[in-house]
């Protein structure tokens, strides 16, 4: 009879078949798991369902669980239909009796003249007492965790929004008197502007009146140079204004989530060209728009390309001079990294960092971490890991979400109801200009910073090796802003508990975006600003809103007065425009050729 058996393996072998079946097969499993995960998210948006499902679950559970909780919300319920009847009557009665309930601070749905009346101001105090029972109900359930709590109120608050009175054509008095007055043809018109956005959208459109603020036409018009070109970024360097302009150079690190214009807009409100006039030598970083071929680039390969080579850059046409450098959201966040490396290993070329609404402690991050858990981060890695990029409209609809009652609905009454355009602005269009995130970059950043907070722990490597804030040694000058729903200003303050160095602190009216593009001159903008030393003792942030009293005008002018005392004394001629001898020849006029890539 014939011996078919094999003889026994040697370990040799067990190895090399091992490894070749992890290579061929157990990577094939991984690949179909990352297939249904990227299938199911272009589904749901990039949603987990399985995230919600299980904070559904944990809030319902506990909640069955809690007879106490349960037995407060029929009182509550009990009570505010009581309290509704008693007004009801007594409006009807009084059209002048006060509501009794008031709208949460920035809700704006029903503060119209028109609310006040019957039967409308019935409907508005409904819903607002609707919506505190639901808020009440997904609150302070006990057991549930914080995140999950969270997730179930945010959901909640999303379904009463679309309910909302506001929001429907036969229920919002506002839009009853528009038909009356027009006849119905803000419907038409409505019905108009609706066809033309579903068009802008299958066709990656802009949105209506964005055509009119193109880079270096009419934004992003400080006149520069490129100096500078990698597969990751272009360098501008900006001409100079003065006849004579500070020694140390500005180096500007935008986000690269989106284009970096932003502190470019129109010549009244541009942050580089108020440095510009008052007599800094400024280079700014324009990030590239990337595609799927850029999926494998990584944070280091941001900070390497990025910050490492225009530092580099700046050496060259300015040798040996300091640099302010300051870095805006994302981009601030990797400015620390690559401060950190550099004091790491004894680089001293920088005189200052800025960090303009940029975290560096993930603890607290605000609304943005409804999105992100290790469910999400499943499907935004699977996603982006079948397209090798993030993209650009997917960020975009995470951000309206977070202000959906502003962003999206009071948008949607006012365009398809009322029939009316928002006029559009240099900062709305720059906001319609999305970019894409590489794959591997964005899926670090998710990991490593929103999960894992390895920055602010001290296990953020960069050159291979930890990286920590405390090494910082040069002062710094850290921005927040009072209603920013990206970069909440009190996580941003958090680089008081991370820094071993002085630190500059201010808290400044507006959001995100507009409270960084915070020119002089623009009405109704305040600041607040304190130095803290490096050997003083910490305070809190409550602490430090109530001991600082607000000032009025821009932040723009503390910080250039900032910088001033923190450069040398004596002026000095500007530099030439590149260095063509050491490898950086002009290669393009400002605003450069990455900001056009779609």
């Amino acid at each position: 009879m014939l011996d078919t058996s094999l003889p026994p393996p040697s370990s040799a072998d067990t190895v090399r078949c091992r490894t070749e079946a992890d290579a061929l097969g157990y990577a094939g499993f991984d690949a179909i798991d990352r297939m249904m995960a990227a299938t199911t998210g272009g589904l749901t948006g990039g949603l987990s369902p399985m995230g919600l499902s299980l904070a559904t679950l944990d809030w319902a559970g506990h909640l069955a669980g809690s007879p106490g909780k349960r037995a407060e919300l029929v009182v509550k319920a009990w009570t505010k239909a009581l309290r509704f009847a008693v007004h009801a009557a007594q409006a009807t009665a009084d059209p002048r009796t006060p509501p009794c309930i008031e709208p949460l601070p920035g809700d704006d749905r029903f503060t119209g003249e028109a609310w006040s009346t019957y039967p409308f101001n019935l409907w508005a105090q409904g819903f607002l007492l609707t919506q505190q029972w639901w808020h009440n109900a997904t609150r302070e359930v006990p057991g549930v965790s914080p995140h999950h709590e969270d997730v179930v109120s945010f959901a909640a608050r999303q379904l009463l929004d679309i309910l909302s009175p506001s929001n429907m054509p036969l229920t919002n008095p506002e839009v009853l008197a528009e038909i009356a007055a027009t006849g119905g043809a803000n419907l038409l018109e409505g019905a108009r502007n609706l066809a033309d956005d579903v068009g802008r959208a299958l066709n990656h459109a802009p949105p209506p009146g964005a055509d009119a603020f193109r880079a270096g036409e009419t934004v992003a018009l400080t006149p520069g140079t490129v100096v500078a070109r990698n597969p990751l970024m272009e360098l501008i360097q900006y001409a100079p204004a003065t006849d004579v302009v500070a020694a140390e150079p500005v180096l500007i690190v935008p986000a690269w989530i989106m284009k970096y214009y932003i502190l470019d807009l129109s010549p009244a409100n541009s942050l580089i060209g108020h440095l510009v006039a008052r007599g800094h030598t400024v280079f700014c970083i324009s990030w590239r728009n990337v595609t799927a071929e850029h999926r494998d680039y990584g944070m280091e390969a941001y900070r390497r390309l990025g910050v490492g080579a225009a530092l580099d850059a700046i050496g060259a046409i300015l040798p040996g001079r300091k640099v302010h450098a300051a870095g805006y959201c994302l981009g601030g966040t990797l400015l620390t990294v690559a401060a950190a490396a550099m004091a790491r290993r004894g680089d001293d070329r920088l005189a200052s960092v800025s960090l303009l609404a940029a975290q560096t402690d993930f603890t607290e991050p605000g609304e943005l971490a409804l999105f992100i858990d290790h469910s999400e981060v499943r499907f935004l890695d699977s996603m982006m890991w079948q397209r090798g990029y993030l993209d650009a409209g997917q960020m975009a609809g995470a951000f309206q979400l977070l202000r959906a009652r502003d962003l999206i609905w009071s948008r949607l009454v006012r365009a398809y109801l009322m029939g009316e355009r928002e006029p559009m602005t240099d900062l709305m269009a720059w906001n319609a200009d999305a970019t894409r995130l590489p794959y591997r970059m964005h899926a670090e950043y998710l990991t490593q910073f929103f999960l894992r907070n390895d920055l602010a722990s001290g296990r953020y490597e960069a050159d291979g090796y930890p990286v920590s804030v405390q090494n910082i040694r040069v002062p710094i000058f850290a921005v927040g802003t009072e209603r920013d729903h990206v970069a909440p200003w009190r996580s941003v303050f958090k680089i008081h508990n991370l820094a071993d160095t002085d630190v500059t602190f201010v808290l400044t009216s507006g959001g995100h975006n507009a409270g960084i593009v915070s020119e002089p001159g623009h009405p109704r903008r305040h600041y607040r600003i304190r130095h803290h030393p490096a050997d003083a003792p910490l305070v809190g942030p409550d602490e430090w809103l109530a001991g600082t009293r607000p000032v009025d005008g821009s932040w723009w002018l503390a910080w250039g007065d900032w910088l001033d005392a923190r450069s040398a004394a004596s002026r000095v001629q500007p530099p030439p425009m590149g260095a063509p001898a050491a490898g950086y020849p002009p290669l393009a006029p400002a605003p450069g050729t990455y900001v056009f890539e779609r």
